[in-house]
């Protein structure tokens, strides 16, 4: 693994645009091509179905992405060169801190970087701030997956610290770091899938209404100022930041 920082830029670029067009191409063919509109129900959302963005809205979010992949790949060739310094608390051996760590430690993450990306969005979208961080991913005021990782470069960077910051912080083991990737870029597409892709009672039950989804996070393109969460509705919650409508929705189930 003893690699330039070079090296590990391009091959990371490379895996997170494979990653990112892999998984929202995917998802956007499989719920949004001409071939899946008989899976979609329009009258499963309170206003019918959501509008489309252009295909020239589409180009843009693929364009965004390509540079959030670029500030995502130098963060990961940072975490991989300091990982080779020995600076890092990232390890390999899944014994050393016996296996329950794992998981303690993957669940740990998921929470302080909802809390985190919960209070950076919130700022970006201050007013003086919006526009230079996060303007960008607001093109689509009805995302597609495509729009997960539209962000400007700045956004993608103050994102990325988060990443860059946790392996100097909390032990993690490799398997972990990756496990907590997948389930960002997983859970970043269904979130911006339209409320009309999926039936609306998802998530809205029990469990579901503490998760972030996409009903959830439609709202928020919507709205611009609720539902800043990441994972969890918890801080949404807590903070007043929580649509009215969208807890009626739960009770009505």
């Amino acid at each position: 693994m003893d690699h330039s920082f070079g090296f590990y830029g391009i091959a990371f670029f490379g895996i997170i645009l494979l990653r990112y067009f892999l998984v929202a191409g995917g998802m956007y063919f499989c719920l949004y091509s001409p071939s899946s509109q008989f899976f979609v129900n329009p009258t499963e959302t309170p206003t019918g179905r959501h509008q489309l963005p252009s295909w020239r809205s589409i180009q843009l979010d693929i364009q965004l992405s390509v540079l959030s992949a670029g500030v995502f790949a130098l963060a990961a060739a940072f975490i991989m060169s300091a990982y080779g310094c020995g600076i890092t608390r990232l390890y390999s051996h899944s014994q050393q801190y016996g296996l329950w760590y794992l998981g303690v430690s993957y669940g740990a993450v998921l929470v302080l970087q909802d809390t985190y990306f919960y209070f950076i969005h919130r700022l970006f979208h201050h007013p003086s701030l919006f526009a230079w961080l996060h303007q960008g991913h607001h093109r689509s005021r009805y995302p597609t997956p495509w729009t997960s990782f539209a962000f400007d470069p700045l956004e993608a960077l103050i994102q990325s610290l988060f990443l860059v910051a946790i392996v100097f912080v909390i032990p993690l083991h490799f398997i972990t770091l990756i496990a907590v990737l997948t389930t960002m870029t997983v859970w970043a597409v269904l979130n911006h899938l339209g409320i009309d892709r999926l039936p609306l009672w998802f998530p809205h039950h029990w469990l579901g209404r503490w998760f972030i989804g996409p009903a959830h996070h439609s709202i928020h393109h919507l709205k611009y100022t609720l539902h800043y969460g990441l994972y969890f509705t918890f801080w949404d919650n807590l903070l007043g930041t929580q649509d009215p409508s969208y807890e009626k929705n739960f009770d009505e189930q």
